[in-house]
């Protein structure tokens, strides 16, 4: 006997869908983890069958394709490794199991305690992207009733902030993809900065298939990723400009379409405002000076904008952006570049063109909506705004100033753990910072100075070893609830197994903690009730769910917000007007900054270069799922850092070679990838890798100053070639998680 789920991918925010099979009877077995990774070995005992056999579905956005991390997703569900009970490090630094009636007083206590000493702030909540709709709901909720703190903020804050800020800037509202994913395959023309969407979500790419055959596919990369690689053979244009000048290339673009008559001006006039501020910001951008600061020839950026300006006349054009131009202390400069070139062009609202960005987690969108930002209430509301805190707080049942105001955005939130008027106990749920998270070094001290830490995982993550309360969670198989995908469609998460008997629901654990603090208002650990709840809270918001309900999303219809009631959901904004209150895009005027240096090491060894990170086609995150799937690790056992050929034989560098990364921040030892794919003053690391190989104990904790998107992908690093190991050291992937 079986029984089958249909339901979709845990990774990014692509979601394809699939179906899951259990197997009546399964048998775990031994997989790599909870602790240190043993080193790659081909004596490696085989991996245990899956708890669930996976089936790709048909869906718009996979059409029933899956990539190599989809098609592995439930080997995880019986890993050996998998936490199943509370764990409480003793003062010998182990981990021992306790019962969850004493994990639950002990956090309720600690949060007691730290109030009391400190104040509600001292008490911090982290979140992730991957959490579901219901989940990342009542996280916000949770965090500011139960726990009365305003210190929430998630990762997303790394991922999508920037595009987030100039979408609601220009277009008074931020879904990462405003039309269907679909539309893209009629398109002539797609102009593509920083994704690598072959690597990252391989089933993206049969949507460029139009504009390649077209010829019309534009990748800009510092790298010739493989999805670069799709712009050869007459497909399209390969632009690789220098790391941290995406911005000055957008402004070379507009100014080609400016001063050659390629706007629409029409709608310019009839939709957006700002347009004699933005013709100014770009006239000293001409296409030889661009040349000459970004390294991309000037014939290649008019190209460009002429295959742009042609498709958006006849068979379509999108602008697409990515994490490579947003990760920057200049990212919502750099991401509004991109829409002021797209309003030029007519794009957003039109019928056949248009600006997006590309969400990359699983629920990178719907987390964002609903209360994990620092300064977001359900339904994409201002905190700040009396009104809408006047319509959560009377959903919620309390008293309007009961809610706090705004938070830290994330990197401030972790810069402040452990200290004085910091934070100083901190909960965290679907986010694994100490790979993640900038300056890694410098937040593994704070987590450590806390004075108490809890964390909700299923692995023995690189955070959770840090925990002094580790809560074990369910796994995507395991729960049902919904996530909205890089389009801003809602989807259903279905059950299809069981969880371990001892591992529980966020929502479970939120409702029990709640009841224990005697907090203000409900929680129930019932998915569904949940959303319910969330319908209200949002209804009236910018990202308004209230039309949508599970029994709709079970019958397999499209439900893209805003979905007011009564209304059928909306799959293409900004047809009818922008969301600022005279119905008008606001067309900004930016400008490059001059960038500050990074700190310099006391005595700098190597040479210096520029890093970018990025990840891998078998790696997610910070990897504490994909390195425990041996098929995926196997194929991707360490991280090795990319470096063109002449730079490596300047410093003597080999192939397969150890070689030093180093800055002020940090060190990371790995081996050389010798590649012309890369730009020769650039090496590129993934970070997915803990450990001495972690490439987020090099990225600078700056931060873009209207997102708090932190700067990954422009930092100084000096590299050098270092001695062979002895036989008593390894390299080796130092933590399975």
């Amino acid at each position: 006997m079986t029984k089958s789920a249909d339901t979709h991918c845990p990774y990014c925010a692509l979601q394809c869908a699939m179906t899951l099979t259990a197997p009546a009877a399964l048998a775990p077995a031994a997989q790599p983890g909870p602790g240190p990774a043993p080193a790659p070995s081909p004596a490696r005992a085989p991996a245990p069958a899956p708890a669930l056999e996976v089936a790709g579905r048909d869906f718009p956005t996979n059409r029933g394709g899956l990539c190599r991390k989809g098609w592995t997703s439930p080997t995880l569900l019986n890993h050996a490794g998998r936490i199943t009970e509370p764990l409480l490090k003793g003062s010998d630094g182990v981990h021992r199991p306790i019962t969850w009636d004493e994990a639950l007083d002990l956090a309720a206590n600690a949060v007691r305690d730290v109030r009391t000493r400190h104040g509600a702030d001292a008490v911090g909540v982290f979140g992730g992207g991957g959490l579901t709709n219901e989940k990342a709901y009542m996280l916000g909720k949770f965090a500011r009733l139960a726990l009365g703190t305003s210190r929430i903020d998630y990762n997303g804050r790394f991922c999508m902030s920037s595009a987030a800020a100039a979408g609601m800037r220009a277009f008074g509202m931020d879904r990462g993809l405003p039309f269907p994913l679909e539309a893209l395959d009629t398109a002539s023309t797609i102009l593509m900065l920083g994704s690598n969407v072959a690597e990252t979500m391989p089933p993206f790419v049969q949507h460029l298939q139009g504009a390649r055959d077209a010829g019309g596919l534009v990748v800009v990369d510092p790298r010739r990723s493989a999805t670069a690689a799709f712009t050869a053979d007459g497909g399209g244009l390969h632009l690789q400009p220098l790391p941290g000048t995406d911005l000055t290339l957008l402004l070379g673009l507009s100014h080609v379409v400016i001063h050659e008559n390629l706007v629409d001006t029409a709608y310019i006039q009839a939709r957006t405002s700002g347009y004699s501020g933005v013709v100014r910001s770009v006239n000293a951008f001409w296409p030889e000076r661009v040349q000459s600061l970004t390294g991309v020839p000037a014939e290649l950026i008019r190209q460009t904008a002429r295959l742009l300006a042609a498709g958006a006349r006849n068979g379509g054009s999108y602008i697409l952006t990515g994490r490579g131009v947003e990760q920057h202390v200049d990212g919502t400069d750099t991401a509004t570049a991109a829409i002021n070139l797209s309003l030029l062009l007519g794009l957003p609202g039109s019928a056949r063109g248009g600006y997006g960005t590309l969400t990359g987690q699983g629920n990178g969108q719907g987390g964002r909506e609903h209360g994990q930002k620092a300064d977001q209430l359900p339904g994409y509301r201002k905190i700040t705004d009396p009104a809408a805190r006047a319509h959560v707080a009377g959903v919620w049942g309390v008293p309007a100033e009961t809610i706090p105001g705004p938070g830290l955005p994330a990197v401030q939130l972790l810069k402040s753990l452990g200290k004085h008027d910091g934070v100083r106990c901190l909960f965290v749920h679907a986010s694994n910072i100490a790979v993640a998270a900038p300056d890694a070094n410098a937040v593994i001290e704070g987590l450590r100075s806390l004075d108490f830490l809890v964390v909700c995982d299923f692995f023995m993550s690189e955070t959770a070893a840090e925990a002094d309360l580790i809560l074990p969670v369910l796994q995507w198989a395991e729960e049902d609830g919904t996530l909205t995908n890089l389009e801003g469609r809602v989807l259903r998460r279905r059950r299809a197994i069981s969880p371990p008997a001892g591992a529980r629901s966020e929502l479970w654990i939120m409702a029990r903690l709640a009841e224990r603090l005697d907090a203000p208002s409900t929680y129930s650990e019932d998915p569904e009730t949940v959303f319910e709840e969330l319908r209200r809270a949002s209804a009236g918001g910018l990202a308004d769910y209230s039309g949508i309900d599970y029994a709709m999303l079970d019958r397999g219809e499209a439900a893209y917000w805003p979905y007011p009631a009564g209304s059928t959901g909306t799959p293409r904004l900004f047809a009818d007007g922008f969301a600022h209150p005279d119905g008008k895009a606001l067309m900004v005027p930016v400008a490059p900054r001059r960038r500050r240096p990074s700190p310099v090491m006391p005595e700098p060894a190597g040479k210096a270069m520029t890093l970018i990170t990025g990840r891998l086609l078998e790696h997610y995150q910070s990897g504490s799922q994909t390195r425990r799937v041996a098929e995926l690790l196997a194929a991707q056992p360490e991280a090795t850092v990319q470096i063109h050929p002449s730079a490596a034989d300047a410093m003597a560098i080999t192939a397969g070679s150890l070689v030093s990364v180093a800055n002020g921040r940090g060190e990371v030892v790995c081996r050389a990838e010798l590649s012309t794919a890369i730009r020769p003053e650039t090496v590129f690391l993934p970070f997915h890798f803990p450990g001495s190989e972690s490439a987020n104990r090099l990225t600078e904790a700056a931060t873009d100053p209207v997102s708090g998107m932190p700067e990954f992908k422009f930092n100084t690093v000096w590299v050098r070639p270092v001695a062979a190991p002895d036989s008593a050291r390894t390299l080796q992937t130092t933590e399975a998680s």
